[in-house]
């Protein structure tokens, strides 16, 4: 593995590199929940925003990042010969080709250096967003004379402001610029315009935006550029604005108002000694009435609160960064998944849009976001997260759909995102996968009974919010795609399932692949209304129609006609409200229903799904044609339809052990041993999806697209074939780690593409997968209905140079350090756990088996201190 990009320059997740600034497209977040979200480059270009109505910088996409001439700059003028950008942006590249650049990042700051010996000085600019939820950017300009000679230089801070919503990007640009009302304020530029400008309902606009600046005392600029018509000229721009180059000083009767936006800062004349330093600082924010600019400023206007809030900023995240630690073999690994830990949080805070490469519309997250992005959290603090479970059951609707989209606020629930009115058919999936997770880890199981309401909007109006048990609505879900089934008797694939480019087979197309996740989810109701105990169910009285084996004429599952006549049935029954009455289910026979379903349905797929080759079919298409076997010639393979029938348990174990050696001769790639998400189909399939009119090896066509690998690997090792598992993450791993490839910083990307380079850092599910793979199933600390379950999957070569590894996460509102100690460096099938200790005390002795639960209440006797060790000998 090689890694020229960068390194690891501490055991705390920060990094430098001498290189970063020649990849035009790296990028960094800042961010803090208020949300406040930046991206920034080693140029610092990249944008400043709250949301896809309030950009400060002009939004940037990918290709932005190296094409637009918009960024934070910072120019130094020493002489009329002698100017020089201290951020590298600008077209005198006899000024700036000798700049040595190093960066320094963590978790959550940047820091960059550029010097240059012609010009005689050296720039040091560490950018961060304060984690004490400020809206605003900081930029901390530290100038040095590296010349032997005294130097005086004027300093001039360049920030245009955007101003708008990004849609304004295009569509009434200038118009909406004439909205402008800027306030030239003494340590800066504020500028509040009039309307957010929206033919469909003008609004008053209550943001402001703003960029001021001080120097190290606390100085304010002397002069000051409102305008980018002013700062730029008629014959600049702001690469080689005229106001710096022909050293113009501003024009007091020049009009301002509603024009483009200019935070133009001009210093007063510093002077520098050998080895002298001074700073500057730079405080972007977007505020409503409030906070006013003023009272945000004054939270930074010092050098020491500054510093303060950078050190207090870096605290933050490294808190975060450690509440899932690993002390393993592998120092780089160790750091890297740091980085990785965090990225749930950042889907939290961006969505899904809110970073260069992300195209996917106008921010949020999506319903499946919302899920799977809380399985870290359950992992970290699942007591809290209670309300919000609650909270997320309220976005499904009676029919078993649901709102697509969740608002930033984490209560908002909205029908669709950019107006696409779409059913996601695995959409019913995810919320009891993430519930169980909850479940197991604290012993909720009441949970179940907590009631909520149900989605209420123009697609499936009531007047009156019907509230249901969490129980009844994971119900609804499940039912409802039970019998929403296509011609070969497989769930429906309707709008798409999670592979989003699978949209264009509405009509007939099918889901194999989660229709085996459904029939695992009926399984593990039946699990949960056991362990529930209760003897009578309560449900809405239509409900009980997909209870069909509840009635004197259950239906035959073999037929599709006669399944699709009940869902209808049912549909038809709650199209305007359920009529408030209540059925009566008796626990043991709504278990005998459900386990009937899930039979039927795993067999069916057993039996009709396997194809000769050795592996399952994954999709029909909307031509009733099987995807997946032999086509053309060619063997058509996906990982998805492997994945969930190894991880529904549907495939049997010797089916698994096919699965795996078949992707590894069509999907594995020979030289990063990393999985494709599909094998190469060599044409465009419209009748199934866009994503195969996407060149091959990129995104949903066959790349190495990480949330589907991962699954992979946790099915894997939720199976018993950690060898297996650990191959598949490790190869994640280590393409991510080779930077030199991949052209990333530490993160966990979206996906790599066929050239091996990292596509869409930072803001994928991928990420709270491969922490709950880690935690729960590689090192094996997961809760089992409240107990504390240890349960290794640990392979020889994870020990290597080592006799023990150790994670620390969080259960029981307690801090666990697990040590496993595998001195004989055995593989996992060739150890058995044979002695745990707590605290130094030991609490079992010649165990002699694969895993060891530890009673909760026995743990919590036992763990009084807040930080406990448990230490696990495997022999």
């Amino acid at each position: 593995m090689k890694n020229t990009l960068w390194r690891f320059i501490d055991d705390k997740g920060a990094f430098a590199s001498d290189n970063a600034h020649r990849i035009n497209t790296l990028y960094f977040p800042l961010c803090n929940g208020y949300p406040f979200m930046s991206s920034v480059t080693p140029d610092l270009h990249g944008d400043i925003k709250t949301g896809n109505d309030t950009f400060l910088l002009e939004p940037a996409s990918r290709i932005d990042l190296s094409n637009s001439k918009v960024s934070r700059n910072f120019w130094i003028h020493i002489n009329p010969d002698k100017i020089w950008s201290a951020t590298g942006v600008s077209k005198d590249l006899s000024a700036i080709k000798n700049d040595r650049v190093n960066l320094k990042a963590g978790l959550l700051w940047q820091e960059i250096t550029r010097q240059n010996r012609n010009i005689g000085l050296q720039s040091k600019i560490t950018s961060f967003v304060p984690a004490s939820g400020e809206p605003v950017e900081i930029m901390l300009v530290t100038i040095t004379n590296i010349s032997g000679l005294e130097l005086k230089f004027t300093a001039t801070a360049a920030i245009p402001i955007y101003g708008r919503s990004a849609d304004n990007l295009r569509d009434h640009r200038h118009v909406t610029s004439l909205l402008n009302r800027l306030q030239v304020e003494r340590f800066g530029v504020a500028v509040t315009p009039t309307l957010l400008f929206d033919e469909n309902s003008h609004k008053k606009n209550q943001t402001t935006y703003f960029v001021f600046a001080f120097d190290e005392d606390e100085g304010a600029p002397e002069y000051i550029y409102p305008t980018q018509e002013e700062f730029c000229g008629e014959g600049g721009d702001l690469e080689t604005p005229e106001v710096i180059y022909r050293d113009l000083l501003p024009d007091a009767n020049k009009r301002t108002q509603g024009k483009e936006a200019m935070a133009g800062l001009r210093f007063r004349e510093k002077k520098l000694k050998h080895q002298e330093s001074i700073s500057f600082t730079i405080i972007m924010g977007i505020t409503t009435q409030k906070d006013s600019p003023k009272t945000l400023f004054s939270k930074f206007d010092r050098l020491d609160k500054v510093r303060r809030s950078l050190d207090l900023t870096s605290e933050f995240w490294q808190d975060q960064s450690s509440k899932i630690k690993l002390e393993t073999n592998n120092a780089s690994f160790d750091n890297w998944f740091r980085w990785v830990s965090i990225q749930p949080l950042l889907r939290k805070i961006f969505g899904c849009s809110f970073l260069p490469d992300f195209d996917y519309g106008k921010g949020g997250r999506g319903w499946r976001d919302l899920w799977q992005d809380c399985l870290s959290l359950l992992l970290d603090n699942p007591e809290e997260a209670r309300d919000l479970l609650s909270n997320n059951f309220s976005g499904v609707r009676i029919d078993g759909s649901n709102a697509t989209i969740i608002g930033q606020n984490g209560g908002e629930f909205i029908a669709d995102r950019n107006n696409i009115s779409r059913v996601w058919m695995d959409h019913g999936v995810w919320p009891l996968v993430t519930t169980l997770l909850y479940i197991h880890q604290t012993g909720d199981i009441k949970i179940l009974l907590q009631k909520t309401g149900y989605f209420n909007d123009n697609r499936l109006s009531r007047g009156k919010i019907y509230q249901g048990t969490i129980l009844e609505h994971i119900l609804v879900e499940n039912l409802t795609q039970f019998f929403n089934v296509g011609r070969h008797n497989i769930i429906r694939l309707q709008g798409a399932d999670w592979n989003d480019g699978l949209d264009m087979a509405r009509e007939n197309g099918e889901s194999v692949a989660f229709s085996s996740m459904y029939a695992k989810n009926l399984d593990n109701i039946c699990e949960l209304l056991l362990k529930l105990g209760q003897e009578k169910i309560f449900i809405f009285k239509e409900l009980a129609i997909l209870l069909d084996t509840l009635s004197n004429k259950p239906i035959d599952y073999s037929s599709v006609g006669a399944k699709q006549k009940l869902l209808n049935k049912y549909l038809n029954a709650v199209n305007t409200a359920p009529c408030g009455q209540v059925a009566t289910i008796p626990g043991n026979r709504l278990i005998d229903d459900l386990k009937r379903k899930s039979c039927w349905l795993s067999g069916h797929i057993r039996k009709d799904e396997w194809l000769r080759g050795g592996f399952f079919n994954g999709y029909y298409d909307n031509e009733g044609k099987r995807l997946e076997g032999k086509s053309g010639g060619i063997t058509r393979m996906t990982l998805t339809g492997q994945t969930f029938a190894i991880l529904s348990g549907i495939s049997t174990d010797s089916q698994t052990k096919s699965i795996y050696e078949k992707a590894s001769l069509y999907l594995k790639d020979k030289e990063s041993g990393a999985f494709h998400l599909n094998t190469d189909f060599k044409k465009e399939l419209h009748a199934l999806g866009r994503a195969f009119s996407f060149s091959y090896g990129e995104k949903e066509n066959g790349a190495f697209f990480n949330h589907m690998s991962v699954m992979f690997g946790y099915s894997l090792y939720s199976r018993g074939f950690a060898k297996e598992g650990f191959e598949v993450l490790d190869s994640i791993s280590r393409m991510a780690l080779d930077a030199g490839t991949s052209k990333i910083y530490p993160n966990l990307p979206e996906y790599f593409n066929a050239d091996g380079r990292g596509m869409y850092s930072y803001l994928t599910g991928s990420a709270s997968w491969y922490v709950l793979t880690l935690l729960t199933q590689v090192f094996g600390v997961r809760g089992v209905y409240g107990d504390l379950m240890l349960e290794p999957k640990l392979n020889a070569e994870q020990f290597k140079n080592t006799k023990e590894i150790s994670i620390t996460a969080n259960f029981a509102q307690k801090r666990i350090r697990v040590i496993y100690s595998n001195p004989l460096q055995k593989d996992f099938g060739k150890y058995s756990i044979k002695k745990i200790s707590l605290n130094n005390k030991i609490i079992a002795n010649d165990i002699n088996s694969c895993r060891y639960l530890f009673p909760r209440k026995k743990f919590l006797s036992l763990a009084a201190k807040n930080h406990n060790m448990i230490e696990v000998n495997l022999g």
